[in-house]
């Protein structure tokens, strides 16, 4: 039996292998829900994976990042790309040690990861209609939200780009948990399976896992 077939014969009418191969996916900022991303989208099999990440891992991020204990004060793309290849060595991780810059080239489909708005709203303004599937995952406490972009315009992304004077104190993983990093990656990449199938995105999921509410917003 072909190793490679086996590999994914369990979500075989889910995702779509022959379409990964054409994807180049970039993770930017790979802490509480980044690094869940990064992994799942591996392990679906995507071939070509570039991470960026300016931090190094800490004690706390063993707990809701899920950093082994053995990689405090290691770069997180590094550690992250361990992960990676212990799951597929063969997939093509290109690691970039920095904050995200407008000078820096990106794959077709971006994860944004970051942890404040006026990142994201940086590097929405750098992207903007240059990717062609973007997905961006937010979380405070156990408050998920997931905003997705593909073959419709940003109008609503731009919309949730509120100034910092409008924001909650503190960054969006102030209070997190490694569950509720794993459930956010998992809808950015439930997201991209969608476009993958040629199925129209939900441009925006929020999900409040303490009073149950789930509210799905399907157009722009």
């Amino acid at each position: 039996m072909n190793a490679s077939l086996d590999r994914f014969s369990r979500q075989a009418g889910i995702v779509p292998v022959d379409r990964l191969g054409s994807v180049n996916a970039t993770v930017i900022g790979v802490g509480a829900i980044g690094r869940q991303v990064a992994i799942q989208l591996a392990a679906i099999g995507i071939k070509k994976i570039q991470l960026i990440d300016f931090d190094e891992v800490d004690l706390s991020n063993t707990t809701t990042q899920g950093y082994p204990h053995r990689e405090i004060g290691v770069a997180k793309t590094h550690a992250c790309a361990n992960a990676i290849a212990e799951l597929d060595p063969t997939i093509d991780i290109t690691l970039l040690q920095d904050r995200f810059r407008p000078r820096h080239d990106v794959g077709n489909a971006v994860f944004c990861c970051v942890d404040c708005i006026s990142a994201r709203s940086a590097i929405w303004n750098s992207l903007e209609g240059k990717v062609e599937f973007w997905a961006d995952g937010r979380m405070l406490g156990e408050v998920i939200r997931v905003i997705a972009v593909a073959g419709h315009d940003g109008s609503l992304y731009r919309s949730t780009l509120f100034s910092p004077s409008e924001a909650q104190p503190g960054t969006c993983t102030s209070r997190s948990t490694i569950y509720a990093a794993s459930i956010a990656a998992a809808l950015m990449v439930h997201q991209f399976t969608r476009w993958l199938r040629d199925i129209s995105v939900d441009c925006e999921t929020s999900l409040n896992l303490l009073s149950g509410e789930w509210l799905v917003n399907e157009s722009g």
